[in-house]
């Protein structure tokens, strides 16, 4: 039974960067991870999917993009079915995951990597990314393996901008890194929204979450367990405690 948090969000209507699950099941071989997720992201929205680890959150995010396929259910981005697309095709929708360890091909320049993301006939341009990180700016010569733990962040966020999505699926974007990057991280997403575009966040922060998110879901073993806005999610230490677990950071 989902635990619902006070003032759950209602939605904008059937927008272009509208996510929307219905009861997704998916497997690992034999093993049953997701079973019934069913979410919504509305058109600028940004929501946390939370959980302990092992709980799906990742297996979500891959469930959507199309790295992994779905045994049944529904995945609906901007009106049209994405379930059983693949990866390069959901991308092409204008969903794209940064996954968790970031991808940056380390031989490759800045300049280059962000290159490698780019899309036919995007608004994005290589001046965007560099207003929103401007230490990619700074470092646009210096190859991906001459970067520090948050300019790779900043980087696999910026490649996935060029391909011109309408929904970001990030995946422990702030993992390992030090308060003061964190902090350049959140303003830098808080920029991201404010150009139009909904984020789909699995994080372990708290504090990060609750800086930015309008609505959290939490999942445990493979199922949506409670969704609540951030007012109501901030205020019920409760909800974290039995959830998530002593030892989250916050």
């Amino acid at each position: 039974m989902t635990d619902t948090g006070k003032g759950a969000g209602t939605g904008s209507g059937n927008g272009a960067g509208e996510l929307s699950l219905r009861d997704v099941h998916a497997y690992y071989g034999k093993s049953h991870i997701l079973q019934g997720v069913s979410l919504r992201v509305g058109e600028g929205e940004v929501v946390t999917l939370l959980g302990r680890n092992g709980a799906g959150k990742s297996t979500t995010l891959r469930t959507i993009a199309g790295a992994l396929r779905p045994a049944r259910g529904d995945i609906v981005f901007g009106g049209a079915a994405v379930h059983g697309l693949p990866a390069h095709k959901v991308a092409g929708r204008g969903l794209c995951l940064v996954p968790e360890h970031r991808g940056v091909f380390r031989l490759l320049t800045v300049e280059e990597n962000l290159l490698l993301g780019a899309r036919k006939r995007s608004p994005w341009q290589l001046e965007d990314i560099y207003r929103i990180f401007p230490r990619l700016r700074e470092r646009r010569r210096n190859g991906g393996a001459q970067l520090s733990g948050g300019e790779q962040q900043m980087l696999a966020i910026g490649r996935a901008l060029m391909n011109h999505p309408r929904l970001l699926m990030l995946d422990e974007p702030v993992e390992g890194l030090a308060p003061v990057i964190v902090e350049e991280i959140v303003a830098q997403l808080k920029l991201i929204r404010r150009e139009g575009v909904s984020i789909l966040l699995v994080e372990q922060n708290l504090e990060v979450c609750t800086q930015l998110a309008d609505r959290h879901y939490i999942i445990e073993q493979g199922a949506i367990v409670y969704e609540g806005d951030n007012a109501s999610f901030a205020a019920d230490a409760g909800i974290k405690d039995r959830y998530l677990g002593v030892g989250v950071a916050s």
